[in-house]
């Protein structure tokens, strides 16, 4: 999965850096071009697809069993 980000500001920017080092997360930087974007859409609608595939396959989730999976989540966090 990708993320796009513009940030606004140097503060924003140093501070989502620090985050993702934190976290030891994966990331490049720098200004994105245009074939920066066109990949990030490629990929972004690429994955969409994927999506709804699994979702007309009926490979998905319910709201009831999401909600039983997020306060399973929670009890394991306390």
């Amino acid at each position: 999965m990708s993320i796009l980000v513009n940030t606004h500001n140097d503060v924003e920017e140093r501070l989502l850096i620090a985050f993702l080092n934190s976290h030891r997360l994966d990331y490049k930087s720098g200004t994105a071009g245009k074939d920066d974007i066109e990949a990030f859409i490629d990929q972004y609608n690429q994955e969409l697809s994927e999506a709804e595939s699994k979702i007309d396959s009926g490979d998905y989730l319910s709201q009831e069993e999401v909600e039983n999976l997020f306060a399973t989540r929670r009890k394991k966090l306390e």
